[in-house]
């Protein structure tokens, strides 16, 4: 059964949890609003792959920047820099991984409390040093700012 957790302003919806199959797969669908972004980071120990539901996102690869639209999908290898920007008013993408990300993600989200995103607001220095810490935890660096 899915479980929708809010992760600063996203809402994320686990449709498929490492504990419930063999391969350790995570399948997570990320609802984000317009200005929602990633610093530019590498999980040091798994893939990610991406798939675009709807609305447009602007990715960084190493050096690279790409939008993505609807039914574009790609796989950033582990220990590649990248980081993304949700440049519609709304996003939805769904992202699948095989190591540690579930698990930052579990630390630091909280049960969603209804069907829409969470508060918009700017995280506290208290909120990002989390993240920071939490993402340390699971193989994940910060490695720069998100891209414009």
């Amino acid at each position: 059964m899915a479980e929708a957790l809010w992760f600063a302003t996203a809402r994320l919806t686990i449709h498929l949890s490492q504990k419930d199959n063999a391969d350790r797969l995570s399948l997570i669908e990320h609802h984000m609003s317009e200005g929602f972004a990633v610093p530019l980071h590498v999980h040091h120990d798994e893939d990610e792959s991406f798939y675009i539901l709807q609305g447009e996102v602007r990715m960084q690869i190493d050096n690279e920047v790409r939008r993505l639209a609807p039914g574009d999908a790609l796989t950033v290898s582990g220990g590649t820099p990248h980081s993304f920007r949700i440049v519609s008013p709304e996003a939805r993408l769904l992202s699948m991984t095989t190591g540690r990300f579930e698990a930052m993600i579990r630390r630091l989200a909280r049960p969603a409390q209804n069907e829409g995103l969470p508060l918009q607001a700017e995280p506290t220095d208290e909120e990002v040093a989390a993240v920071v810490a939490a993402c340390a935890a699971h193989g994940i660096e910060f490695q720069g700012p998100a891209v414009a």
